[in-house]
């Protein structure tokens, strides 16, 4: 007969420890039910569920575990282990699990709070809490584009709507993001990721830069306002707002496209993902001018946006082919995806206005950036605190794997 021991070591993290621990296990043919191990601030937690000879052969294993964390200057702790506490255990593990990213500029006790708060309310265990973001500076409050994310692993059967609901109204008030997400082998497996351009790749809409050039800056503005708070049909809108653009003369456009100001961490983002292996698209309801701009500064593989009409070197207020409005978007989604061999819930989409609603739920993983409140409010997940790089964090991808 054997027993089930949960050994806890603890203390100042240095080389050798889990070595020695399991080697002194092993010479006494110790079976490992579970093993997990963390390390903050240089200190080290080590669990080991092990299986061990019946309690009066027991002893001399758990002496010799005890002696050498003493010598190692770890403090070590027993705890029995029921064999019903143990089947219970395991029996947990089939479980449904989710994983809830905490994105912020700074992370206080507070945004930590009021997170586990809920995650303890609907009844869901935390089994792992990881820091994704790097180690962070005294004075990182000085810095606006400083980041902080941190991932928690959660077990348990929950309502996913009514879990984002109660997070949004918690991101509303304290200024943070915290997506949910379900902790499934297509989480880890994304291959497609696409962006809309305008105020998403760019902190820009290119069709207002557009305007100024041609002295109706004012009246564009509210059309495309309008049209992003989902007001105005966004085809009828684009229309509108290109015919303003008649007579402007196509030499500005290059001096528009180099100072179209990129949007914070899209290039570290683009980098990452193209190391990665992923495939990267421009799924956009402006102009192919720019967007081709974006592909070789970034090094995108697709782009899909519309043909700005130009007859002797003059815009003409019309446009070409088909407008690449909401539904386009989507369906150049499920293409180019079908395209690669990528299954839909690989897919990744980014935007921020309600034309970019339909692609963002097709994908596996959609995500509202700095987005309108009716575009954050029916997307699955959003970003409005950090820059596009935060979607790195949303994969599970950490600062340290120095991508």
């Amino acid at each position: 007969m054997k027993e089930i021991v949960l050994i806890n070591i603890s203390g100042e993290d240095k080389p050798g420890v889990t070595a020695r621990i399991t080697g002194i296990l092993a010479m006494y043919g110790v079976n490992i039910l579970d093993i997990g191990q963390a390390e903050i601030h240089d200190h080290l937690s080590l669990g080991i569920l092990a299986e061990i000879p019946a309690t009066d052969a027991s002893a001399p294993v758990l002496k010799d575990v005890l002696f050498c964390s003493h010598e190692l200057g770890m403090k070590v702790q027993f705890t029995p282990v029921s064999n019903e506490r143990y089947e219970k255990w395991v029996a947990a593990q089939g479980k449904d699990r989710h994983i809830v990213t905490l994105l912020a500029r700074r992370l206080t006790a507070e945004h930590l709070a009021r997170v586990t708060e809920v995650v303890s309310r609907y009844g869901l265990n935390i089994d792992t809490i990881n820091r994704l973001s790097g180690r962070a500076p005294l004075d990182q409050s000085s810095d606006p584009r400083s980041k902080a994310s941190v991932e928690f692993s959660v077990r348990g059967p929950v309502d996913q709507a009514k879990l984002r609901e109660e997070f949004m109204a918690i991101s509303n008030e304290l200024g943070v993001d915290i997506a949910v997400q379900e902790d499934n082998a297509f989480r880890r497996n994304r291959r497609l990721v696409a962006f809309d351009m305008d105020s998403t790749l760019i902190e820009a809409e290119v069709i207002d830069e557009l305007a100024r050039e041609a002295g109706v800056g004012e009246q564009v503005s509210e059309i495309t306002e309008a049209a992003m708070r989902g007001e105005l049909d966004f085809t009828e809108s684009f229309k509108r707002r290109v015919a303003l653009l008649k007579g402007l003369d196509a030499s500005v456009l290059e001096s528009i496209a180099a100072r179209l100001p990129v949007t914070e961490g899209a290039e570290r983002l683009v980098s990452t993902l193209k190391s990665l292996g992923y495939k990267t698209a421009i799924l956009s309801g402006g102009f192919n001018y720019f967007g081709e701009y974006l592909q070789r500064k970034l090094g995108i593989d697709y782009v899909y946006a519309n043909e700005l009409e130009i007859v002797d070197g003059k815009v003409t207020g019309n446009v070409t082919g088909i407008v690449v409005d909401g539904q386009r978007k989507a369906f150049l989604l499920e293409e180019i995806a079908r395209r690669e061999g990528i299954s839909l819930e690989q897919t990744i989409a980014v935007g921020d206005g309600a034309n970019d609603l339909p692609m963002l739920s097709k994908a596996g993983l959609g995500i509202a950036f700095r987005a309108k409140p009716l575009v954050r409010a029916n997307a699955k997940q959003a970003i409005s605190t950090l820059g596009l790089d935060g979607v790195l964090y949303l994969l599970g991808l950490r600062d340290r794997d120095n991508f």
